[in-house]
This record gives C-alpha cells, sequence and structure tokens, in this order.
C-alpha cells in the first residue's frame, strides 16, 4: 500500500478525507496543515517512514501521506488529479465560502477513496508521463521533519515567551537608565550651583576683612 491518507482541506479544516489504514495519523496530519502557508505552496513533510505531500492553491489544500518507498512523483501527480476532480466538482463553486469539518465528506469522499483505491492498484500510465514533464515544478518542495515540529514546539513557543519577556525587560531598563541620567544630571547641577555659591561666599568673607562689609576699598 503506497498511498495510505489522503483528503482535501480548507485552510486547517479538513472537508472530505480517506484513510486506507488502521492507524491513526490525526495528530500529524492537523499538525501539517496548521503550518501550511496561505499562499500556493508545494511541500514535502517527512514522518518516521511517512512522507505528507501536498499542494495548495486558491485556498485549498490536497494532502497525501504515502510510504517512503512510493518516492515524490506518484504521489504528487496524484494529487495532481484529485485537484483536477476536485475542481471540476460542484463544490468548486463556493470555493469563497467557508465550510465546516467534513462537509463534504459524503459528496467528495468516495471520490477520494476511488483515487486512492486505482493509484494503490495501478498507477495511470499517462499521469505518471505527465508527471515527469512537471519535475521542474517540483524540485523547489521542501522536506521539513514533523517530529522536530511536534516535539519542539512548545519549546519553540517557550523561546518565544522568554525573548519577549527580555526584549520587555531591555527597554524598561533603558527608560530606568534616562530617568537615573536625568535625576543624576540635576544633582549635579544642584552640587554645582551650591558649591559656586559657597566660593562667592567665602571671598565676600575675606575681601569684607579688607574693604568692609560694603567692599568699599577705595573709599576714604
Amino acid at each position: 500500500m503506497s498511498l495510505i491518507h489522503a483528503l482535501v482541506s480548507q485552510g486547517s479544516t479538513i472537508l472530505a478525507e480517506h484513510q486506507a489504514g488502521k492507524r491513526d495519523f490525526s495528530q500529524a496530519t492537523q499538525t501539517i496543515l496548521s503550518k501550511i502557508p496561505p499562499n500556493n505552496s508545494k511541500l514535502t513533510y517527512v514522518w518516521e517512514q511517512y512522507l505528507f505531500h501536498y499542494i495548495s492553491e486558491g485556498g485549498f489544500t490536497y494532502l497525501v501521506m504515502a510510504d517512503d518507498s512510493a518516492g515524490r512523483r506518484m504521489p504528487f501527480t496524484f494529487l495532481g488529479e484529485l485537484q483536477r476532480k476536485f475542481l471540476s466538482s460542484p463544490s468548486a463553486s463556493s470555493s469563497s465560502a467557508s465550510f465546516p469539518p467534513h462537509a463534504l465528506q459524503s459528496s467528495f469522499g468516495p471520490i477520494i477513496s476511488q483515487l486512492v483505491y486505482a493509484y494503490n492498484s495501478s498507477p495511470p500510465t499517462d499521469d505518471i508521463s505527465r508527471a515527469q514533464s512537471e519535475l521542474a515544478q517540483v524540485k523547489d518542495i521542501m522536506v521539513q521533519n514533523v517530529e522536530q515540529i511536534l516535539s519542539r514546539g512548545e519549546r519553540i513557543e517557550l523561546l518565544v515567551d522568554k525573548t519577549d519577556s527580555m526584549a520587555s525587560q531591555a527597554t524598561a531598563f533603558r527608560r530606568g537608565a534616562r530617568t537615573v541620567r536625568r535625576q543624576m544630571w540635576w544633582k549635579n547641577m544642584r552640587v554645582l550651583g551650591l558649591g559656586i555659591l559657597v566660593a562667592l561666599v567665602i571671598l565676600w568673607i575675606i575681601m569684607a576683612q579688607f574693604c568692609g562689609a560694603a567692599l568699599r576699598c577705595g573709599a576714604k
């Protein structure tokens, strides 16, 4: 069995899906859907010995989970046909509407099931040939490890929280430093003014001893 789990989603909301295997991969699937950017993209995620391939275009995401032995050409050929079948269905005409979870399961779920069965039994030769001409577009597909996302997501969020906290503390420190500098400047000005005043008083006392309190040294 090469293709194990296939679905069509709108954002992170699964509209229709088919799971050929018995193992539950819903956690990994939801994690991948939550990481897919809103712009059009193609990507392959690696998790254990499985590959999650997807095409995101026009607000919809077409995703298939496959064995590592299936490679990438056949799953992306499958996704291309899945996309064409979905866009030709009446559901695609409501692409601007927001669907509730599994809203198209009854209408499009059987189509996904039939397509998965067909590709697992005998992948169409013409589709594989068409995939060969699209290899240039698949070259930019990136591979990311889902296990790292699942195991380090909490740590990344904690690091972001600490970074935000440090930034806030740095801002508060800079504000406090400016306040202290202003306070020290005024204190220095007061000390300087007091020193000048004391110097003038001492100078007056010295001159008063010779010239009198009125400082009339030249008077007769």
